[in-house]
């Protein structure tokens, strides 16, 4: 698989190298860039060695534009009277089918170049396509040109113009295509982009969503104080802290109660003593506190 690149990176000069051939007009390298010059007229220019196939691609960066027809082209002849050429003209970016010096315009997109803009073309088969920045804009069904080997810059000489950044390599159909050239400033898009975006960058303040999102929530922050319950709770509590009061009893309590406490008062009579007395057994007792204490036998006690 053949492939060729130019950054152009050295020594301003008339002589582009052995890897260049100027089909027409004065070339040159001025500040690491490519110079159409400034004579005025279209002037071209292709890459010395051929591609290996019919399929394959070119691009340029446009380092520096103006309203004058400028841009790439596939597929070609050794002096572009055939091929396929993406170019802008300072209002819009055209796709032409080159058969035998005639241009056949088969597809366009809107927008003048900008300083920066990466113009690619590109012919698989009948399928041609072209870009801007790594952004397809035309792709068409184009059997014009079949055949054709040779890439290169079509553009007017023109002082305000400069190309930089030339690479070319053939296209195997069905091949995932590299990555566009790196551009050194954004590039407003119009029209709709099928692409792999890449993470979006990390924003300082919260942002609005909008739709659903489904997600596993992680666990909430600890709350400092007691939420309301909303649904039963089953659990084992724990034994309930002392109670310093005495709590009333309720029901019925069954005890063996104390002896009860000695009573020292004597107990009236309640039967009069009927027995008659023994004589020698009577005592008087004087009217005065005094205690009798009498033995343990079956006697009477006459008090008077």
């Amino acid at each position: 698989m053949a492939t060729f690149s130019d950054d152009f990176n050295r020594a301003n000069t008339s002589d582009l190298g052995a890897g260049w051939v100027e089909v027409s007009g004065d070339w040159s390298i001025v500040a690491n860039q490519l110079s159409p010059g400034a004579a005025g007229g279209t002037i071209i220019l292709r890459a010395a060695g051929a591609m290996d196939a019919s399929d394959h691609s070119a691009q340029a960066t446009i380092a520096a534009t103006t309203a004058a027809s400028h841009g790439v082209w596939c597929r070609g002849n050794s002096n572009i009277s055939s091929g396929y050429l993406w170019r802008n003209d300072g209002t819009s970016w055209d796709l032409f089918a080159v058969v035998g010096g005639s241009f056949i315009a088969i597809g366009t997109y809107a927008a003048a170049a900008a300083s920066g803009d990466v113009a690619k073309v590109q012919a698989v088969g009948s399928t041609i396509k072209a870009f801007v920045n790594g952004v397809e804009r035309v792709s068409v069904t184009d059997t014009n040109v079949a055949t054709g080997t040779s890439v290169g810059i079509r553009s007017e000489s023109s002082g305000a113009l400069r190309f930089d950044d030339f690479a070319a390599a053939d296209v195997t159909a069905g091949a995932t295509l590299g990555a566009a050239t790196e551009t050194d400033g954004a590039q407003p898009l119009t029209g709709a982009k099928t692409a792999t975006l890449a993470p979006a960058a990390s924003q300082d303040t919260a942002q609005v969503l909008s739709g659903v999102k489904a997600a596993t929530l992680s666990v909430a922050a600890s709350v400092e104080t007691a939420q309301p319950l909303t649904s039963a709770l089953t659990a084992a509590l724990s034994n309930a802290g002392a109670v310093e009061t005495a709590l009333p009893l309720v029901g019925a309590k069954t005890a063996v109660l104390a002896p009860a406490l000695e009573v020292d008062t004597a107990r009236p009579l309640t039967v009069p003593s009927a027995t008659v007395p023994s004589p020698e057994r009577t005592f008087q007792i004087p009217a005065e506190r005094r205690r009798l204490t009498v033995g343990v036998e079956n006697r009477t006690l006459t008090v008077r």
